[in-house]
């Protein structure tokens, strides 16, 4: 603890962090169990889940849960381990159940957790003792959400000031069209950093660059007076009934603003042009940009007109992070009619390739015994420089003694 309480005293300001907070494994188990093991982690979109049954698997460090759908509907997360031994009870990554059953000595639950069957347990043996542990777990607008600390932090100051932002895109009528998991060799913070801003876009996203603009105004941080064409965009979604001025809660976790695409662009297509017939949500003009939100540490979005994609952003090791990508479409779009799979995914997919390059190239150049931490540009590298400011922080809150003590 003392070791990172000293790196982060002699940060110097504006600059990047040094070698240990991106590959010391002490630093990674406490970012894990400062931050990861406390916060309010994203998990799926709820359209994930179809039908009562319906579940999902999920590992954060140490942690394996189970998501799943109930019978009322109510979505619930569960540590994915037997309350008689131990043994994981769901092994695939997704699936439906209608009831959960773990496969060692068929302890069965119920949808709810609840133990319903354990045979040969003895007269004295009372099953509504043993059910299963929950994960807290709460659904935003169709994002599912879970906290594995004993006792959550506040959610609803997120929820309410988020949900009007995602209602208009009507997550809950979506399906999830295609998804990606890649396995990026570098730290979580890097990945981080790598999305904080787009100083990096130019010589390295093609595709992407032809829909995204590369305007710090836009991947950065606001910083005094919103830009006049900013202001026109907000304007004319917000008059359009689409909430859309930039908001950056005052603890730094979180931003919403409905950003605007290049001029002409209306989704992330080669083409610039909207990729599904039938769209998702009710986003009344197809130029209406894309709704960006963050939440620190597992992800960021973007919901556009016509589609939405939701990423997830969970450590593995401390030079390896697991990207999951999800292209969520009107859940009765139909592939090959309303949209081309070849067309909807194929921005995204090589750009997380080409952040997959840069993060791993950014990870080797830290490993080097050679690695100095250099400044960020305050033009291009605020979103960054914001992000660390978060972290930093958050950590060194948690690590304070008096936090300590009082734990």
């Amino acid at each position: 603890m003392n070791s990172i309480q000293t790196l982060l005293a002699r940060r110097t300001p504006g600059h990047a962090l040094e070698q240990a907070f991106y590959n010391d494994p002490s630093v990674f188990q406490t970012d894990l169990e400062m931050i990861h093991y406390r916060e309010w982690l994203f998990a799926i979109p709820a359209c994930e889940l179809e039908k009562p049954g319906s579940y999902v698997t999920h590992k954060v460090g140490a942690y394996r849960i189970i998501i799943v759908r109930g019978v009322d509907n109510q979505i619930r997360a569960f540590h994915n381990t037997c309350r008689h031994r131990g043994s994981v009870i769901c092994k695939a990554s997704k699936g439906h159940a209608p009831k959960l059953v773990c496969p060692y000595h068929q302890w069965t639950y119920e949808l709810d957790g609840s133990l319903l069957w354990a045979r040969d347990m003895g007269a004295d043996f009372d099953p509504k003792q043993h059910g299963l542990k929950s994960v807290h777990c709460r659904e935003l607008a169709g994002l599912v959400y879970i906290c594995l600390a004993d006792e959550a932090p506040d959610f609803n100051s997120f929820a309410d000031i988020a949900a009007p932002y995602l209602e208009p895109h009507e997550l809950n009528n979506a399906k999830v069209a295609f998804e990606s998991t890649i396995v990026e060799n570098g730290n979580w913070k890097l990945v981080w950093e790598n999305n904080r801003e787009c100083y990096h876009c130019g010589g390295n996203h093609p595709s992407l660059c032809r829909t995204f603009p590369d305007d710090p105004t836009v991947t950065g941080i606001s910083d005094g007076v919103t830009p006049l064409h900013l202001t026109a965009h907000f304007d004319r979604c917000e008059a359009a009934g689409l909430p859309a001025k930039f908001y950056l809660h005052s603890d730094g976790q979180f931003r919403l603003a409905r950003m605007p695409l290049k001029e002409g662009a209306e989704s992330f297509t080669l083409d610039g042009k909207t990729a599904v017939g039938k769209w998702l949500g009710r986003v009344p003009m197809a130029d209406a940009g894309s709704m960006l939100k963050f939440h620190y540490p597992t992800t960021w979005n973007h919901f556009l007109s016509d589609h939405s994609i939701v990423f997830r952003v969970t450590p593995v090791s401390p030079t390896e992070t697991e990207v999951t990508t999800k292209w969520l479409v009107h859940k009765d779009a139909v592939e090959g009619v309303d949209y081309d799979l070849k067309r909807l995914t194929e921005v995204w997919v090589a750009t997380n390739d080409e952040d997959r390059r840069v993060v791993e190239d950014n990870q080797q150049g830290i490993d080097s015994p050679g690695y100095v931490p250099g400044p960020y540009s305050p033009v291009q590298e605020s979103g960054v420089l914001q992000f660390v400011e978060w972290y930093c922080a958050t950590l060194a809150e948690r690590l304070a003694p008096t936090a300590v003590a009082a734990e």
